[in-house]
């Protein structure tokens, strides 16, 4: 009894417990909250619920729930807009969003995000690697999943040696602005699917 008390109290047995406790509520709680219908969503979120089934040919799970909060769907839908529009190449933009989606385990957006990796004619070993969270094979976006991790790991504080590093691989200031931006944008897009159980 003493040694499991002992184990439980260790940080690798803080953290199983809370995994088991938050699997548990995942069960309990995988209706909450439930999908709306654009009929049945709050009027503000409907607009954002129509172009996103006519891009998609349906209405994803994901934004059939997000709709309770038109705040939060389209705020994330400003974002991502902004985000895919910056300067960052489309490759670039999809490694930091499978970085923080790997990050934060959100299977949804590492389902779509892979998707829009291989539309992109991305290498398959480079989406692999992202899948996986290991090294990628091009220097140049290895130096930009590195930048990555250290502004999540130290919210933003990135020691001067990591941004160095970045920009030597041609990006520049604003573009490591613009990866905060995409952190922020899938910081809270992950968050919510992960809330909201979404499939």
């Amino acid at each position: 009894m003493a040694a499991e008390r002992a184990s439980a109290s260790s940080p690798r047995g803080v953290n199983r417990t809370i995994r088991r406790r938050a699997s548990a509520g995942s069960s309990a709680r995988s209706a909450y909250p439930a999908a709306t219908s654009r009929s049945t969503a709050p009027e503000e979120s409907r607009p954002a619920m129509r172009q996103t089934a006519a891009a998609f040919g349906e209405l994803p799970d994901a934004v059939a729930k997000l709709a309770t909060s038109p705040e939060l769907l389209n705020g994330f839908l400003a974002m991502s807009h902004s985000f895919e529009n910056c300067t960052l190449d489309p490759i670039s933009v999809e490694v930091v969003t499978m970085v923080v989606a790997t990050h934060n385990d959100c299977h949804v957006c590492v389902r779509v995000h892979t998707a829009r990796l291989r539309r992109l004619h991305a290498d398959p070993t480079l989406i692999t690697a992202l899948r996986s969270r290991n090294p990628l094979p091009d220097n140049r976006l290895e130096a930009l999943r590195t930048f990555t991790l250290a502004a999540l790991a130290t919210t933003g504080n990135v020691d001067d040696h990591t941004l160095t590093t970045f920009l030597a691989h041609g990006y520049t200031e604003r573009n490591a602005l613009e990866v905060v931006l995409g952190i922020g944008t899938y910081t809270m897009s992950t968050f919510a699917n992960r809330l909201i159980r979404a499939i």
